[in-house]
């Protein structure tokens, strides 16, 4: 079994014991997505830490716009709540990359997408760096800025 899974599991058991609800509530609903993806398709299987973390990274990303949608419904104390379990789920996350490190792998994806195409890429291979980028950035960065970082790249 991933190491990650089973650190959330008894990260869970002495929540419940700890009596706190709000993290209890957060790592229940993560074991239950977590649980999900490895029973879906046609057999069940068991997930890889990296894919746990891509489950975890959803699940932030989940909490955040649940957060923002309560906000604008003028839900506070709600939108408080999903903060505060994305907050807990962050903290088993890696450390997310500074600006600078980050174009400094778009810098080397490129170079090395150039060296495969023998000539500078342009917006047409996008997909080609994101993808080179992607396997670098492993779940350390969102999606939005690692796009933006290469667009900004390939743009000039």
């Amino acid at each position: 079994m991933a190491e990650l899974k089973t650190r959330l599991q008894n990260d869970l058991t002495a929540a419940i014991k700890g009596r706190e609800t709000v993290k209890a509530g957060a790592l229940r609903m993560t074991l239950s997505a977590i649980t999900n993806e490895e029973v879906s398709g046609k057999s069940a299987r068991v997930l890889s830490d990296d894919e746990v973390l891509k489950v975890i990274t959803r699940e932030v990303k989940k909490r955040k716009e649940a957060a923002e949608a309560f906000a604008g419904a003028g839900r506070a104390e709600q939108a408080e709540l999903e903060k505060s379990e994305g907050t807990i789920l962050e903290s088993y996350l890696p450390a997310q990359l500074a600006d600078a490190e980050l174009a400094a792998l778009v810098d080397e994806a490129v170079a090395e997408v150039a060296a495969q195409l023998g000539e500078q890429p342009g917006q047409r291979q996008m997909g080609q760096v994101m993808k080179a980028v992607n396997t670098k950035v492993a779940g350390r960065a969102d999606g939005g800025r690692v796009a933006g970082a290469v667009k900004a790249k390939l743009a000039g």
